[in-house]
């Protein structure tokens, strides 16, 4: 089975974020070295993980390959385009629409201070530049 990125993904529970974070880090992972990888600091049954696993994969956060009789999880995309299309569905549900009124929030509540404000005006100064080059608009 294999989970496409176009999927609405659901949200995750802690244990959940837990063991993303693992397999994030570590790579494709079968339950036993997840659950051995936690242990120290969330210790689980068998069952839970394989529980845990299963339903991140129904979300569509991991798909799996099988290595003999076993599940081998791996994430079903990056880190960082999870964490996107999660503030993006903020921004639809809480601001219409608007990453402007996301960032202006964010700077009206001291959540970003000027170093990163001048950081992302550079990332898209640069951003501009290379499109232009690129003949994009």
């Amino acid at each position: 089975m294999t989970n496409t990125s176009n999927v609405r993904l659901k949200n995750m529970g802690e244990v959940e974020q837990l063991v993303m974070d693992y397999i994030w880090t570590h790579g494709p992972s079968s339950s036993e070295a997840c659950r051995e990888g936690l242990a120290a600091s969330r210790p689980m049954k068998d069952s839970t993980i394989r529980t845990v696993l299963r339903r991140l994969e129904e979300k569509g956060f991991l798909t799996h390959e099988t290595e003999g009789r076993t599940f081998i999880y791996k994430a079903s995309d990056a880190r960082q385009n999870v964490a996107v299309r999660a503030v993006k569905a903020i921004i639809d549900r809480f601001c219409g629409g608007s990453a402007e009124q996301l960032v202006l929030g964010m700077v009206d509540n001291s959540v970003l201070n000027r170093k990163q404000l001048e950081r992302l005006a550079r990332k898209i100064a640069e951003r501009t530049t290379a499109d232009r080059k690129e003949g994009h608009s």
